[in-house]
């Protein structure tokens, strides 16, 4: 099954194939999934569709513009730019980040969910914010965290560990937002780790519930995670 299909197809029913939908893919790299994106849900599937890849790297940019015009793909644009600052939108209704590094994934999902954007498709890579914020509570020895120390005091572990917990938060955090939210295994192991796929679908109404189990998680860890402070800026702006 290709990775288009893997992506999208449950997905589909959810997409408005009556005007032209807006899709963002932040930080697409050489766009392998950009390109198969379009074809897949334009030429196969007959969507009115417009899409943006967002990358900082200027040549393959540049590059990816080139192989766009060659395609004859009129509706599938590159720019150069981060994720943080990008603001060339008003309305957007689908979101995909694929290996965004680190804390890219979470202003990419801040980005979504100001949007209120229909679909969010994440799939997170090097996750490092919460293992540093884990490693400094250990050494501080709050109780919580030494309560983990047969995880914690494990490189390997710890590292997997605090993956697993970015992750896990990042769902709750669209679920308290309103979002349906699937954890997937979106390819095999063998062909690359990096294989969790975040699968949102905006459902409408906020969910407390998730919201509190929020706060209890990042109270017991100590821990704070970029895309919570992304959030609460927005409510308070």
């Amino acid at each position: 099954m290709s990775l288009s299909r893997i992506f999208f197809h449950d997905i589909l029913p959810q997409l408005d194939k009556d005007r032209e939908l807006t899709i963002l893919d932040f930080g697409c790299g050489k766009s392998y999934l950009t390109f198969a994106m379009y074809y897949y849900l334009h030429e196969l599937k007959g969507y009115d569709i417009r899409i943006v890849g967002l990358d900082l790297k200027k040549e393959v940019i540049a590059h990816c513009e080139e192989l766009a015009r060659g395609y004859g793909y009129e509706k599938l644009k590159f720019l150069v730019g981060d994720i943080a600052d990008y603001d060339g939108a008003d309305r957007v209704d689908m979101v995909v980040t694929l290996h965004a590094c680190d804390t890219a994934t979470d202003y990419a999902l801040a980005k979504a969910i100001g949007w209120n954007a229909k679909v969010i498709l994440s799939v997170p890579c090097c996750q490092h914010e919460l293992n540093a914020q884990l490693l400094q509570e250990r050494e501080t020895g709050e109780e919580s965290v030494r309560a983990l120390a047969p995880v914690l005091d494990y490189g390997l572990l710890k590292e997997r560990f605090a993956a697993l917990v970015t992750d896990g938060l990042r769902a709750k955090y669209l679920e308290s937002m309103g979002y349906e939210t699937q954890v997937l295994e979106f390819i095999d192991m063998e062909h690359t780790p990096k294989n969790i796929l975040l699968r949102a679908v905006k459902r409408g109404k906020r969910n407390n519930n998730a919201s509190q189990e929020i706060i209890k998680c990042q109270q017991f860890l100590r821990v704070n995670p970029t895309l919570g402070s992304l959030l609460s800026d927005k409510e308070e702006s």
